[in-house]
């Protein structure tokens, strides 16, 4: 089904969420279409961020907002859905719009496969009336689905559209790109290279992806990677217990501009207990790119200023290879916690692999390469 009729059917003034791959029809549609005004589209944080932002809007108008998501985020919303949301609470209705990754009998990454398993679970257990659209779904049908979504709605409930790959169509394009002329598998291969045989914990998306295809090219073993392909938002909270835990050795983190936003607090914590041999990277292109590209909130934000605010020591900022390779050599050096935000250019290669080891056998390898380390 084309989005446009899609979101014909449905009539919300109002949209707000995080891209997601499937949902790349609906997304781009929402950049082209609306821009950057946040009074028709906000690209938020998390998932509980823009229900709680979906909230708001129903408060001041009195009108069913959409929320879109990756069906990963269901546990972002779960929170604010049963605890604000929920008709036994205030009876905020919301539509949410999900795309369904790892639905069960199709090939995804493993990652998505137990969330895929329990997406329409969670939303009964939630009490989250649900249709599912697939690219077979005809208009009357979306339309006797919305009919019974509004008798939800009436009553201060929410519903959901669980939308199956392929199921939404949209012709345009739009055209995410930005300043910045450093490609993010080039600061990968500099940050690899700085590093050495100190672990890298890298989070989901293309850094995971790109760090993998350098370990690749190169003949080297992935052990020394812990590749975070899930839960995105929280590499940087799993190496600063790595760092506290092996407090002789650097430990490195890379991270993206969207899971920094993602669950910005953990700067926070990071920044409080500061261990001296962690080295914070957060590669900032300004875009949900993994997911399709759409903008995120840090191409307005300083990341660097953040991490100081936070209480890390040191931070820097660099736009250049050359600058790069100076601020990683400076955060070797020091005996402190250090944040270096990589600006980078928007895009990546077409052929970048996927992790062919399951990711249980990624943690064992780990585990065993970094015991050799001194605790």
């Amino acid at each position: 089904m084309q989005v446009e009729r899609f979101l014909e059917i449905i009539n919300s003034d109002f949209y707000t969420g995080v891209p997601d791959s499937l949902l790349k029809p609906l997304c781009d549609y929402l950049s082209n279409t609306f821009g950057s005004d946040p009074t028709r589209h906000i690209i938020a944080a998390n998932e509980g961020n823009c229900a709680a932002i979906a909230a708001g809007y129903h408060l001041a108008t009195g009108k069913i907002p959409l929320v879109y998501m990756q069906n990963s985020g269901e546990g972002n919303i779960i929170n604010p859905a049963a605890s604000l949301l929920n008709s036994r609470v205030y009876a905020i209705p919301e539509l949410f719009v999900i795309g369904w990754r790892g639905e069960p009998g199709t090939k995804d990454e493993p990652q998505h496969i137990f969330q895929g398993e329990v997406t329409l679970k969670l939303l009964d257990d939630m009490e989250i009336s649900h249709f599912t659209v697939s690219d077979k779904t005809t208009e009357a049908e979306l339309q006797s689905a919305m009919k019974k979504f509004r008798m939800d709605f009436s009553i201060g409930k929410s519903a959901a559209f669980v939308i199956r790959q392929n199921a939404l169509t949209y012709e345009g394009k739009p055209d995410y790109q930005n300043e910045f002329s450093l490609s993010r598998e080039q600061a990968i291969k500099q940050i690899a290279a700085a590093a050495g045989n100190s672990p890298i914990i890298s989070t989901t998306g293309k850094i995971s992806r790109e760090l993998y295809a350098l370990r690749e090219t190169a003949d080297e073993s992935h052990s020394r990677d812990f590749l975070t392909v899930g839960s995105m938002g929280h590499a940087s909270s799993i190496a600063l217990s790595i760092a506290l835990n092996k407090p002789r050795d650097k430990i490195w983190c890379i991270d993206g501009d969207g899971a920094v936003i993602m669950h910005m607090g953990a700067l926070a914590v990071i920044g409080s207990i500061a261990p001296k041999n962690l080295i914070h990277i957060a590669i900032n292109n300004g875009a949900h790119e993994t997911v399709g590209g759409m903008p995120t909130a840090a191409q307005n934000s300083d990341i660097s200023q953040i991490a100081l605010s936070c209480g890390y020591p040191k931070a820097l900022t660099v736009k250049t290879s050359d600058e790069l390779n100076a601020a990683l050599a400076e955060a070797k050096a020091a005996d402190c916690l250090t944040m270096i935000e990589v600006k980078c250019a928007v895009g990546s290669r077409p052929d970048l692999p996927r992790p062919k080891e399951k990711p249980a056998d990624n943690k064992t390898a780990f585990m065993q390469y970094i015991d050799q380390f001194s605790p």
